[in-house]
């Protein structure tokens, strides 16, 4: 086997869904994955802490969120400069080309709870990621508490949309969908 093999991460990661949705989280090691995508177990940690690691890419989502929340105009409202990360989102993470991987990923996490439990994780790092870039802007603790909370709704029902969709609606468009509709939730409830 060669020393150097292009894209290991990416094969990783579809190996791991692929045994993963075939024999279940709990049946499948690491060096079952390591094999299917033709590469070795310390290839595989070298990208990764465990299995569980392989489904979920690291911090980047949160640090893509912080930096557009961060590039978002000087004139965007807390919910506003998040709309912004979404729409960051939709363009760099949640691509059409990445559509039936990420809905695959979704449903292998749906039936284990281990990866459901570190997917809540993710999306609590989410949140205080969109929190403390909304800090940095100058929002309140409470303001940028109840935006990032926001966001975060707003990104789940995207989210959910975006990997049940058939019609190929893109990502960005479902999220500011989802953001004026929380925000028109929001406002009946306080009337």
């Amino acid at each position: 086997m060669a020393r150097w093999q292009p894209n290991a991460t990416e094969r990783l990661a579809v190996a791991a869904l692929e045994l993963f949705a075939e024999r279940g989280y709990e049946n499948t090691t690491v060096i079952d994955i390591a094999q299917r995508a033709g590469l070795t177990k310390s290839t595989f940690f070298r990208h990764f802490q465990d299995k569980r690691e392989v489904l979920f890419g690291g911090g980047t989502m949160a640090g893509l969120v912080a930096d557009a929340i961060a590039a978002a105009p000087a004139t965007a409202t807390p919910l506003d400069a998040v709309a912004h990360a979404l729409d960051a989102l939709g363009q760099q993470v949640f691509t059409q080309d990445r559509r039936a991987f990420v809905a695959r990923r979704r449903a292998v996490i749906a039936a284990t709870p281990e990866l459901r439990e570190r997917e809540a994780l993710k999306g609590l790092g989410l949140i205080a990621s969109m929190a403390g870039a909304l800090k940095r802007r100058g929002a309140s603790d409470l303001t940028a508490s109840v935006a990032a909370e926001l966001g975060a709704l707003a990104w789940e029902i995207a989210y959910q949309r975006w990997t049940a969709a058939a019609d190929g609606d893109d990502f960005s468009r479902l999220a500011r969908r989802a953001i004026d509709e929380v925000q028109a939730a929001s406002s009946a409830v306080t009337g």
